[in-house]
């Protein structure tokens, strides 16, 4: 009997329809186009701008999105992983309302947050479910309301980051397809180079808090900028040492939409061409936990049965790793 593993067999998406471009952003702070674009590889970013609308009404169109094209019966699915770093609210799991308005009855439900890496961290989270024979429909979604944390008139953050929302359907394969292996890792010596430094049980909510602008997001963009670019490229390169594989296997690097430097740095540590590298972040910029799926479902009609893909990601925390999968079908 063959080996059970967890293969992607779904994809769906979901970016609000509002485009905040570079120019915009130059009547918003000291910036241009061309500086923007030349750091970070980003033209615009979308932005959910109803103040009544948050992460999961993303999460929840990336499922539905997700559920016309598979034409599956939400009832069908017996979990709901939502990574963010942006939920609705404390205590209450994005992902348990997620799952009771897409009409996932049968379903349980729960939040994982791991920075930008928190899509990665769920795809091992559901691998390993699918893996064990307990569940056979867990669906991951990846989503954040970036916008909802960032200062506007903070130049090394608002430039960044975007709202979008991804989701991915893992069920299990008996082809050898799907989740081949993962390097997952992670040091807390990043906790104060990206961060939200108020709202927590460390620093509760006080109106100095607000007054001081403490519950946005801060990062010291070169520290984090160098321990990606080595974390990110080295990750991706013991996924190839371990799997004996060659640039030549990999038919495709899906790494986190932080930065084209980022990105560049870990295809020539793999020496791949950047025609194998997904990349989408000029569109949407750093949509944090929606970027990977994101990049599936835009790179959906491109991938084929049996393709070798990378996924690489590097987040706050610092959390960090790479995953080896066979993609399961063809579009």
């Amino acid at each position: 009997m063959s080996k059970k593993t967890a293969a992607i067999t779904a994809v769906g998406k979901y970016v609000p329809d509002y485009a905040l471009t570079n120019k915009e952003l130059e009547s918003l702070v000291e910036t241009n186009d061309e500086w923007i674009f030349t750091r970070t590889g980003i033209r615009e970013r979308r932005i959910l701008k109803d103040a009544d609308k948050a992460t999961s009404y993303m999460a929840i169109k990336a499922a539905q999105n997700l559920i016309e094209k598979k034409g599956l019966d939400p009832k069908e699915i017996d979990m709901v992983i939502v990574g963010t770093a942006t939920p609705d609210m404390n205590v209450a799991a994005t992902a348990v309302h997620v799952a009771t308005e897409i009409g996932a009855v049968n379903a349980f439900g729960y939040d994982l947050q791991a920075a930008c890496s928190s899509f990665l961290y769920a795809m091992s989270t559901a691998a390993v479910y699918i893996e064990s024979g307990r569940y056979k429909k867990v669906l991951v979604i990846g989503a954040d309301k970036m916008s909802s944390i960032v200062d506007y008139t903070d130049r090394t953050t608002c430039i960044i980051f975007g709202d979008g929302a991804g989701a991915a359907l893992f069920e299990p394969n008996e082809e050898g397809l799907g989740v081949q292996d993962e390097y997952l890792r992670g040091d807390g010596v990043g906790r104060e180079f990206l961060r939200i430094e108020a709202g927590g049980s460390l620093n509760p909510t006080s109106q100095e808090t607000l007054d001081n602008k403490q519950h946005y997001i801060k990062q010291e963009g070169k520290t984090v900028f160098k321990y990606a670019v080595s974390n990110m490229a080295n990750a991706s390169e013991q996924i190839l040492k371990r799997n004996n594989l060659t640039n030549e296997d990999v038919d495709w690097l899906a790494p986190h939409q932080a930065n084209t430097r980022i990105i560049e740095a870990t295809a020539r540590r793999m020496s791949l061409d950047m025609d194998k590298v997904m990349v989408n972040i000029q569109n949407y910029g750093n949509t944090t936990s929606a970027t990977l799926p994101l990049l599936l479902a835009d790179y959906e009609d491109k991938l084929k049965k049996g393709d070798n893909i990378v996924f690489a990601a590097f987040g706050g925390g610092f959390t960090w790793g790479a995953l080896y999968l066979k993609w399961a079908y063809n579009s």
